[in-house]
């Protein structure tokens, strides 16, 4: 069908009207080919349809779907009815979980001048919405009354830099803005190591308005359920529950509000790297403080236990339903969630339905597909968190791979972060599915150009439910997204109205996303052989290698990783030699049939063998040794952290050189187990 209209109101009407001729073709799609003519996978791609996900977006997006909210749990209601209506099995696993609402708030800025000014913390025209006010989830109750100061992103080195200029922090409201890698709940910690009262934290971009909501808790997980799930709950005083949480209070607040008070402020002079990277529209501010200008600060909270759903469709594999590919994304939103993460939301819905179309044409999978829809992400990976702790012993030896979408559509730009044995699918996948930016061209060809060749970031950051997948459970992970950033992120703004004038109006991203997604699950689910391959994670591991030659020079002997390595890609190799050997091989008697089975289950297991049961230094949840979260802010290096950990002692003067050569040797075996679980045998 033809469509020349670009405006963002007819677009609109003609994506809502189309969205009724294709949620009937839900269940009666015309002439649909069947898989003995036509592989699964142009099936997959022939049937997809931007107005169904338009449609299921609007659905989603109608009201604000805070976790524990009645709201959210209608947009469980609604994926659950989803999945039924399209003939899938479909379940609800529930947690009680503590949550953290807003009771009370305010802020006002009193001048030099004796002009006391309210300063307004909800974006304009969102009262009577439903909308949460602006918050910081786990802060703790307070109130401050003190001069304001400018910490810029709270890091320790912004610290030090003010302390370099005679700036007193102590007992001020500080203001932060985000960015820089800093965690909100590493930005308050700081802020209480420093004796600051009270801190705001503000995000610089096009919505001057926008105010970003958002988590203060360390880790993830329900904090009254460290490890476990469900049962036992420590009480709230508990000191392994405190200790997630910091002990200054903190409330977001808008640019605009932000640069009204960063332009009252006297005091020392901002730094010149700080005003080089500043993007205020006001560039007179150049005052740090603190004052002359003061803040009252209050913020009062309240912590509930709350019921969060998480939501599931299995489709039962054929030969191998004892392994599971998993597809999953979180529902719940800080507003309306248009962005993050319902673009997701509506990708995942979109693919159920397209699984449910090639299940009518008689395909089944030949491993058992999951699609996962988590709640209470937004206050820490909750929802996901729990049902991994639960389910960690079938996982860990069940779970082919987790592939996570959080926000689909941010802007345009392919976006991909993966473990290193999954770089080649994702490759092969980019090249099958269309660019939803260009004329007659393949996302491989854009992306690839793009990036200069293929850009694959790593998986150690803890920002989305690929975490308790990866860095706690061992299983090969993928998450994904278009646009690198989005303006309006965990504000009012972030609705669907935004999505069709600015993020995605004629939603082909949203059919790009889909498509990886469900091509990814395809060849995961299909392929006698599973689609891994381990030379890339050898090379990854030598690159990590020869930066850590680098960064430590002669001081501290890398012999045992060096030797780990190269036993690992002797191993990848040999693994390598066998994929070759057994995909050629047609037979399909009793002993081929097991030899396939046992080297797909040495390629799902190895990822497992770079856990440590100790875990990380300080954070033992997370147990894996080649990526996860860094203990210091200040460090850009993304790869070892235990090792990362002692550079940065050693760095500060403190013992760190036991520390890195300790970590050196665990991660060294913890290759070693991997490198024994890819050949599958015993020492």
């Amino acid at each position: 069908m033809a469509f020349s209209c670009k405006t963002p109101k007819c677009t609109l009407l003609f994506l809502f009207t189309l969205s009724l001729l294709a949620l009937y073709t839900l269940h009666h799609h015309p002439l649909l080919p069947s898989p003995s003519s036509l592989t699964a996978a142009n099936v997959f791609l022939s049937s997809a349809s931007n107005y169904t996900v338009s449609a299921y977006l609007r659905h989603l997006t109608l009201r604000p779907h805070l976790a524990g909210t009645p709201l959210s749990l209608s947009t469980a209601l609604y994926v659950h009815s989803h999945f039924q209506s399209l003939g899938l099995t479909a379940h609800t696993t529930n947690f009680s979980a503590l949550l953290s609402y807003p009771a009370h708030s305010s802020l006002s800025a009193h001048f030099s001048n004796g002009t006391v000014l309210p300063v307004p913390l909800p974006e304009p025209g969102v009262s009577g919405s439903g909308v949460v006010p602006p918050y910081h989830a786990y802060s703790p109750s307070g109130a401050a009354y003190g001069p304001a100061v400018f910490l810029n992103y709270g890091r320790n080195l912004d610290y030090r830099a003010l302390a370099a200029q005679g700036v007193e922090v102590k007992g001020c409201v500080g203001l932060v803005r985000r960015g820089c890698g800093v965690s909100r709940h590493e930005a308050a910690a700081n802020a209480a190591a420093h004796g600051v009262a009270a801190l705001l934290m503000y995000t610089e971009g096009e919505y001057r308005e926008g105010v970003e909501r958002g988590t203060v808790m360390k880790g993830v997980g329900d904090p009254l359920t460290p490890g476990w799930a469900g049962g036992e709950k420590l009480d709230p005083d508990d000191p392994r529950v405190a200790r997630r949480f910091p002990t200054v209070p903190s409330l977001p607040v808008s640019q605009a509000a932000a640069e009204r008070i960063l332009g009252s402020l006297e005091g020392g002079r901002m730094p010149f790297e700080w005003r080089e990277s500043f993007k205020t529209g006001d560039r007179r501010i150049s005052g740090v403080g603190p004052g002359p200008t003061k803040l009252n600060f209050t913020y009062k909270g309240k912590q509930e236990m709350a019921t969060i759903h998480n939501v599931f469709a299995v489709i039962k594999g054929s030969e191998e339903a004892d392994r599971y590919v998993l597809l999953g994304n979180h529902r719940d939103a800080w507003t309306y969630g248009a962005v993050d993460p319902n673009s997701g939301t509506a990708a995942l819905l979109d693919i159920a339905r397209r699984f449910a179309l090639l299940m009518q044409s008689g395909w089944s999978p030949r491993r058992s597909i999951i699609l996962c829809s988590w709640d209470a992400e937004e206050f820490g990976m909750i929802g996901s968190t729990e049902w991994v702790e639960q389910n960690l012993l079938n996982l860990g030896s069940k779970a082919v791979a987790y592939f996570n979408v959080d926000c689909a559509v941010q802007g345009p730009g392919l976006f991909i972060s993966a473990t290193p044995q999954l770089d080649d699918l994702l490759v092969e996948v980019t090249k099958q599915v269309k660019d939803p930016d260009s004329e007659n061209a393949y996302l491989y060809e854009r992306w690839a150009a793009a990036n200069r060749g293929v850009n694959i970031q790593r998986l150690s950051r803890v920002d989305s439910d690929f975490a308790p997948f990866l860095q706690h459970a061992g299983i090969a992970s993928v998450d994904l997204y278009f646009g690198i950033d989005f303006p309006v992120y965990h504000t009012a703004f972030d609705s669907y109205d935004w999505m069709m004038n600015f993020g995605d109006p004629l939603f082909h991203r949203h059919v790009a996303a889909t498509g990886i997604w469900g091509l990814i699950a395809l060849r995961l689910a299909d392929d006698p052989i599973l689609p891994f391959n381990y030379l890339s994670y050898a090379t990854e591991l030598q690159e990590y290698k020869n930066t850590l030659n680098t960064l430590l020079g002669e001081s501290i002997s890398l012999d045992p990783i060096t030797a780990a390595i190269q036993e690992f890609t002797k191993a990848a190799y040999e693994a390598d030699e066998e994929i070759k050997n057994l995909r050629v091989d047609k037979n399909t008697d009793r002993s081929t049939v097991l030899r396939r089975r046992a080297l797909n289950d040495r390629l799902m297991l190895t990822e497992r063998g770079f856990l440590d049961p100790e875990g990380l230094p300080g954070r033992q949840w997370f147990k894996h040794l080649i990526y996860g979260p860094r203990g210091d802010a200040d460090s850009k290096i993304d790869f070892f952290p235990g090792i990362v950990d002692g550079v940065s002692e050693r760095r500060k003067g403190g013992d760190g050189e036991a520390t890195i050569r300790h970590e050196i040797w665990r991660a060294s075996r913890a290759i070693q187990r991997a490198a024994s679980a890819l050949r599958g045998e015993l020492t």
